[in-house]
């Protein structure tokens, strides 16, 4: 079977998928990691603006892949907030979507959340503040509503996520009085190993031996078709160790440090899916820089481009 018809029966696959992949019951370090950094900053929001803080927070987790994408890490966008025609400040192109687009830009991560408070005050998202604080849910499925995000899940990964990391134990009704929560004995947390990196600016992990489709998807709350159409895979595919596994799409062409003059020299046993994989780009491009058709199988020792 080729890989055209592979894909083709992938693609109606997901099409088809019609149920919320279950909650993850694991948490990731990484998450952890970007909770403790700005859960101060978020309830600092919360109670300027009347936004539940585990919903900036979900957000900002969803949005910058917990502070590990190209645009946190180089414009300090954790929200994914595009310029508009109303904005002055600092911009970073961005591939989008098929496209350079315009991205905001901050001098420091505070700056993002802040313009994100402002940003949900806009008329579109008016509704939102009639509910209550505590409603997270409300919230996360309001947001969807509003036209904030177009994934069909989008309200789903917030919640998973805010019930997950207990986000919403940082909710509280900025006019009624604070009451901590008694102390609780420390419980055991399982958190995960991976070390989230980036492969030609994709967020990606290495894989390891006991690693599945389903294993990472819950790992990184991600839906498993999701992450299958990432990699451009089916469920069938097998994950070996050290392979590359990437949280978001992949890119057109390698990465520019190769250069047009650079080519690939294949080694046995790669294959075009491979290839691709190595230097976390589209499949499609890969045959079509080097104007092959679907039906190619490269041997040992041929030349590839990858830009």
């Amino acid at each position: 079977m080729s890989l055209k018809i592979i894909n083709r029966l992938f693609l109606c696959g997901i099409l088809a998928y019609a149920c919320v992949t279950a909650v993850a019951q694991t948490k990731n370090s990484t998450f952890q990691e970007y909770i403790n950094k700005f859960k101060t900053i978020a309830v600092e929001q919360m109670e300027k603006h009347g936004i539940p803080a585990s919903i900036t927070l979900a957000q900002g987790l969803l949005e910058s892949g917990a502070g590990k994408s190209e645009l946190a890490q180089k414009s300090n966008n954790h929200f994914g907030i595009k310029c508009g025609s109303n904005w002055l400040g600092p911009t970073y192109s961005h591939f989008d979507d098929g496209r350079n687009e315009c991205f905001r830009a901050y001098d420091n991560a505070r700056a993002s959340f802040e313009d994100h408070s402002q940003f949900l005050k806009k008329e579109r998202y008016a509704r939102l503040f009639r509910l209550s604080i505590l409603d997270y849910k409300g919230w996360a499925r309001g947001l969807k509503a509003c036209g904030y995000a177009t994934s069909p899940t989008y309200a789903d990964r917030l919640i998973d996520i805010i019930e997950l990391y207990e986000l919403n134990k940082l909710d509280r009704d900025p006019k009624s009085p604070y009451v901590p929560e008694p102390a609780r004995p420390a419980v055991n947390v399982v958190l995960n190993t991976h070390h989230v990196m980036t492969n030609n600016d994709v967020m990606c992990i290495k894989a390891t031996a006991q690693d599945t489709w389903e294993s990472i998807a819950k790992e990184f709350a991600i839906p498993k078709y999701k992450l299958l159409e990432y990699n451009e895979a089916i469920e069938q595919v097998v994950i070996n160790p050290g392979d590359f596994i990437y949280l978001q799409k992949k890119q057109k062409k390698g990465h520019k440090h190769f250069g047009k003059d650079y080519w690939h020299h294949v080694k046995q046993g790669e294959s075009m899916y491979s290839i691709a994989q190595l230097y976390g780009m589209k499949i499609s491009s890969l045959y079509k820089l080097n104007y092959r058709d679907e039906d190619y199988v490269p041997f040992a020792g041929d030349l590839l481009r990858v830009r």
